[in-house]
């Protein structure tokens, strides 16, 4: 199965009002890590002290970088039409979202599943379903979390690990994931940027 497994580190937890200041993706082929998109993005905002604990990213780290929608059509770009996967998808799909309503871009077209979900199903009785708890009792070794690219690699792993567990056949489609997790999974809303109209006089 080839999919986008993506993560982002923000301000804050409010889309809209926090902003994301690292994107990180990974697309894998065949259940395994081929690709990297990783980028620190400059908020337009101090980092508050907080956000830097969490996620080591800190305002000196994000100055010169580029801005969200510097970043936006070159994330679509690398998606293409992969299902993406994300730990707690929604929280990361809502700021995406709302950057790509603002700058009215192309946003990507595959459907967004959550591993959250899908672990909450599939290994039913962890203490916790965070994804350093999840990944722990899928026996994945891995370092220091909450970077963008890192995340989105253990979230890949996780993923993969989850069909394989659930789905042995290896017969994916939308339907059985949607069952498996419980919900509908996420899907961007058609948006494209507007292109000024010339008046020939």
């Amino acid at each position: 199965m080839n999919f986008i497994a993506f993560d982002l580190e923000t301000t804050g937890t409010l889309a809209g009002i926090d902003r994301i200041c690292e994107i990180g993706a990974v697309k894998f082929v065949n259940g395994e890590p081929e690709d990297i998109y990783s980028t620190l993005v400059d908020p337009r905002m101090s980092i508050p002290e907080g956000a830097s604990r969490v996620n080591g990213i800190t305002d000196d780290m994000v100055e010169g970088k580029p801005f969200i929608e510097d970043c936006l059509e070159s994330f679509t770009k690398f998606c293409g039409g992969d299902p993406l996967v994300a730990h707690n998808a929604s929280f990361d799909f809502q700021f995406f979202l709302n950057d790509y309503k603002n700058y009215e871009e192309l946003a990507p077209s595959g459907y967004v599943f959550d591993t959250l979900s899908l672990a909450k199903r599939i290994v039913p009785g962890l203490s916790n379903y965070r994804l350093g708890t999840v990944a722990q009792h899928l026996k994945f070794k891995f370092g220091t979390l909450h970077r963008a690219h890192e995340d989105a690699e253990l979230c890949g792993k996780v993923f993969a690990e989850l069909m394989d567990r659930a789905i042995p056949d290896k017969i994916y489609d939308k339907k059985r994931l949607e069952n498996l997790q419980g919900k509908s999974p996420l899907k961007f809303p058609y948006i494209e940027k507007s292109t000024d109209q010339l008046t020939l006089i």
